[in-house]
């Protein structure tokens, strides 16, 4: 079935981001993935060759270009090259923490910040999770208690992606420590600011190559001019950008659907039992021919829900269901992917193990699938 979600632009963009990957990140995965980072250079690769600007405005560096469809394109091409844990930390970069940057900054903090974002030199994360809160973000510990022109900021993060990279970080916190919803807001703390440490980089399941690390704020002093949109709004501004966060998430897990799906319909015409290849078993055509449908219909949502974003009309719960369902999928593609490559789809030298691996975390961050389900049961049922 042939898509209309992109013009001709798109296209054209998807060259420029295909050809980055394969230069740029496809030779250098593995080893990333060993080291447990990506190095900083990839950023300004990505910044020069216009991968972050596409949504800032022109004056700060970028295209002025305000299109998810870009974006996805992104997703897609991460996604069909296998590299998921050298995308997380891009696709963070400009899907999450860049919003927060063009919407809720004054004009200082847009001079400021917005070029070095633009241009790679400056890496941004978002720190939410804090240990044992999970999801109740309103039952956070950190503080920033206002001294005079600046915040002092205690307590500690975890779970968090580009931790160990990141320049700027978008930090969710407590101002009035009284309240719970009302009581929060954001401030950016930045690199090198005193007492503001970072722990260890977290060794995970998957996701290699993606730094996700432990922050730790002992009186850390951050000017009142890094507070970011209003006091007190903390949690509006978070559940404001939800919706683009979990569409992103959706995208990249149809798109790794879909490469999961691609990888196995090569394989299992090589692949050979009892004399023949396994593509002539009916059950392997029937689960093939299964996922197929699946991954096209996810698809078709997902590009109406990438439109409903353009138009400002993405609702909290349509993207919940984007998230979940995509994500789920994604976890059925990988798994069978693996199921049909037989023992050889165990191993980490082949794309579709290191799926696999990658695609658990997706149903986890930025919303489990049960929370996603209870934004969807919510609404439905007026509460």
């Amino acid at each position: 079935m042939r898509r209309t979600l992109y013009e001709a632009e798109h296209e054209d963009y998807r060259g420029v981001v295909r050809t980055f990957v394969e230069k740029e990140i496809s030779p250098h995965i593995a080893a990333w993935n060993e080291a447990g980072i990506v190095p900083r250079e990839l950023y300004a690769a990505a910044g020069a060759q216009g991968l972050f600007g596409i949504a800032i405005p022109e004056q700060y560096g970028g295209a002025g270009v305000e299109d998810f469809r870009f974006n996805n394109v992104v997703l897609e091409e991460m996604a069909a090259a296998g590299v998921a844990s050298a995308a997380l930390g891009l696709t963070l970069h400009t899907d999450i923490c860049l919003p927060y940057f063009l919407t809720l900054t004054t004009d200082e903090q847009k001079e400021r910040w917005l070029p070095g974002i633009a241009s790679g030199e400056l890496i941004t994360a978002v720190a939410m999770t804090e240990p044992a809160i999970g999801s109740d973000l309103a039952s956070m510990r950190t503080t920033a208690l206002r001294d005079g022109d600046d915040y002092v900021v205690n307590g500690s993060k975890t779970f968090i992606t580009n931790g160990i990279n990141a320049d700027l970080v978008i930090t969710a916190v407590k101002t009035d420590p009284s309240e719970r919803h009302r009581g929060m807001s954001l401030v950016v703390l930045e690199r090198g600011m005193p007492g503001f440490e970072r722990g260890r980089n977290l060794d995970k399941l998957g996701q290699h190559a993606q730094d996700t690390a432990e922050l730790f704020f002992s009186d850390v002093r951050v000017p009142a001019t890094n507070l970011l949109g209003e006091v007190g709004q903390g949690f509006r501004h978070l559940t404001a950008n939800l919706p683009q966060e979990r569409l992103s998430i959706a995208g990249y897990g149809v798109a790794a659907a879909r490469a999961a799906l691609d990888w196995t319909v090569s394989y299992v015409q090589e692949r050979t039992a009892f004399g023949a290849p396994i593509a002539a078993l009916q059950n392997t055509r029937f689960r093939l021919a299964e996922l197929s449908t699946e991954v096209d219909v996810a698809q078709a949502y997902l590009d109406a829900c990438v439109l409903a974003l353009n138009a400002g009309e993405l609702t909290a719960a349509d993207a919940a269901k984007a998230k979940w369902w995509c994500t789920e999928l994604q976890g059925r593609a990988t798994d069978l992917g693996v199921q049909l490559h037989g023992g050889y789809g165990y191993m980490s030298e082949y794309p579709i193990g290191q799926a696999w691996a990658d695609a658990r975390i997706t149903r986890i961050y930025g919303g489990t699938t049960e929370i996603m389900k209870e934004v969807v049961g919510r609404d439905l049922l007026g509460r």
